[in-house]
């Protein structure tokens, strides 16, 4: 039985990422990229389903044993565990250098005390444990192929098969160093060179210090904002600057329900954000490849905005179901693609402008053709503008008029417009100009609720949507506004959760729902940080610092966060990690450390 989600660790090398538990088991990698098959999908399934086990030997009867101390080597995505056992103790080392050439996964096996009986357990299991590949000798390598895929297995360590799994028994002493590694490559091809594990650590180690050391901010939330950096670039795809949602797919947002989805895509929305973010702590060349990967994905087409692509930019995301494999903790189906790709989302266009917008005014080099693209985009929504879409949320029952759509559309518009004012483009100002009044007139008239005091999830409803606490952050209305401080202080009553965190919304808690899923959700971590934000620009300052800190107790041991909390079971939910947790987590320490709202 896979562990609890935030019993994982990620490493990864920005082209793809595994996920390691507390007991030394890989039970998710996706080979050569993070949308590709897995070969260990023991997380959505069973051992059956592919795994890779390394640590201590233990009695077949008995759990693995779980790692008594593991942190990630300074500021990097070198992950150490450490197992005390009655022998002695025992260090891994698990990381996988960020590639020249063929994928790797490299585990290094360190006697500290002691003699420590070890054993690796390695299971492959291509197309996410459907097929068991054929494991042969080549050479004295040991390699497993299926179709397109090869994967090769090196150790010095003697190997034996039993029972379609390879194994290795040994025994390490203080000063051993036994690496393991396996290596992707196209099963036509020739095989991959003979890993270097001591070479490729080093330089992995320097890759992660060096790119650290750009980071602008030192604020007294270093330590989260870097984990969340790091963690923000292993979700990039180096080749193309494309940045996933999440490495998995599929892990619930309800244990046991069906809102499971497939985040190894690049969300326009999210990879904006995120941009937002890498901007604003130093990291440019991140946001001009984002910017570029932007150009080639929506080229020739921009009127067909769609809301999320593929990590090189592909359009078709077609969703599908694995029948095979029973889920995380029975949480089925286990879907692979997104059937949300082609939804109406009108508040991308507001997200990618701001997002283009901030690259602008930090000084981004100019692109002539992301101020055509720009402009395209509000032409598009000169047009579009006031239809119903399905919103930030993606829900998957009737369009509506959302109101955070209208809130993102006027952005998109209103920062255009700063374009233009700005010399850098040419457009028809004046009429811009009376559609951004138009859109901020229909919004006030139309979304908002007099009788309450606050905006609501969309035109005519009551519910109200943790997307609104947007408002103010746009800039669409003052922090000081009555109506946003309304909105504030009405979704703290109606949305927040027993521990002071905010839902997204309100779900059904058993027929469907606005939604149009059965089942109710966590905590919605981003919008708990949006609360935070919220707080602190009306002046609730120290209201704001105890919520973050106590989002940030949310982590597991390693600094990562999933998509959401289950306040019933406390435990994290959702696909992990989640760029769309970790990119406000960093927003509200940078607002909340300008402000000085920080403890001592």
């Amino acid at each position: 039985m896979a562990g609890r989600i935030e019993d994982y660790a990620l490493i990864g090398d920005m082209q793809t990422a595994a996920l390691v538990c507390r007991d030394g088991t890989v039970d998710w990698l996706c080979l050569p990229r993070f949308d590709s098959h897995a070969i260990f999908a023991g997380l959505l399934g069973t051992e059956e389903h592919g795994f890779w086990r390394l640590g201590p030997a233990h009695a077949s009867d008995a759990p693995p044993p779980r790692a008594a101390r593991r942190a990630y080597r300074g500021d990097s995505l070198i992950l150490e565990s450490e197992w005390d056992t009655p022998r002695g103790t025992v260090r891994v080392t698990d990381f996988m250098p960020p590639r020249d050439g063929a994928p790797q996964l490299i585990r290094i096996v360190e006697g500290v005390s002691g003699r420590v009986p070890m054993r690796s357990t390695l299971r492959m299991r291509f197309s996410y444990g459907r097929v068991v590949p054929w494991v042969h000798k080549h050479e004295g390598r040991t390699v497993a192929v299926a179709g397109p895929d090869s994967v090769w297995f090196d150790t010095d360590c003697e190997t034996y098969g039993k029972s379609l799994t390879t194994y290795a028994d040994f025994t390490v002493a203080p000063g051993d160093r036994i690496a393991f590694t396996i290596s992707w490559e196209p099963s036509h091809k020739q095989p991959p060179p003979l890993p270097e594990p001591e070479q490729s650590l080093q330089a992995t180690e320097d890759f992660w210090r060096e790119w650290v050391e750009h980071c602008t901010y030192h604020g007294p939330y270093r330590e989260a904002v870097i984990r969340s950096l790091i963690t923000l670039k292993a979700l990039t795809y180096a080749p193309t600057g494309g940045i996933v949602a999440a490495p998995t797919t599929s892990l619930p947002e309800d244990i046991g329900g069906v809102r499971n989805w497939d985040y190894r895509y690049t969300w326009l929305r999210d990879a904006a954000i995120t941009l937002s973010s890498l901007l604003r702590t130093g990291y440019r060349e991140e946001a001009r490849a984002w910017r570029e990967w932007l150009l080639r994905a929506v080229a020739g087409d921009p009127e067909n905005l769609q809301i999320m692509y593929g990590i090189a930019g592909e359009r078709e995301l077609g969703e599908a179901e694995l029948d095979w494999l029973p889920g995380y903790e029975n949480s089925a189906p286990v879907r692979v693609g997104n059937g949300a790709a082609h939804q109406l989302q009108l508040d991308v266009y507001g997200e990618v402008t701001e997002a283009l917008h901030l690259g602008h005014m930090t000084g981004l080099a100019r692109n002539d053709y992301a101020s055509i693209l720009q402009l395209k985009l509000i032409r598009y929504l000169e047009d579009h503008w006031n239809e119903p879409d399905e919103g930030i949320w993606e829900v998957r029952g009737p369009r509506r008029h959302f109101v955070h759509s209208k809130v993102m559309a006027w952005v998109a518009v209103d920062r255009t417009i700063k374009l233009i004012e700005s010399g850098d483009a040419d457009g028809p100002l004046e009429r811009w100009r009376e559609l951004r009044d138009d859109i901020h007139r229909d919004v006030c008239e139309k979304g908002y609720d007099k009788e309450r005091n606050t905006f609501t999830q969309s035109y005519g409803s009551k519910e109200l949507d943790a997307s609104l606490l947007l408002i103010p952050q746009m800039g669409f209305l003052p922090p000081d506004d009555k109506r946003v401080i309304g909105t504030i202080e009405a979704i703290q009553r109606e949305l927040s959760t027993t521990d002071g965190f905010i839902l997204r919304y309100p779900t059904s808690g058993g027929d469907e729902g606005v939604d149009g899923l059965p089942g109710d959700e966590g905590a919605f971590l981003a919008c708990s940080f949006w609360m935070a934000d919220d707080l602190a620009m009306i002046g609730r300052v120290d209201e704001a610092r105890k919520l973050f800190e106590k989002l940030l107790s949310l982590r597991n041991d390693l600094g990562l966060l999933a998509e959401e909390w289950d306040p019933r079971l406390q435990r994290q939910v959702g696909n992990f990690p989640q760029a769309f947790s970790h990119v406000p987590l960093i927003d509200t320490a940078l607002r909340l450390t300008a402000s000085g709202a920080y403890g001592g």
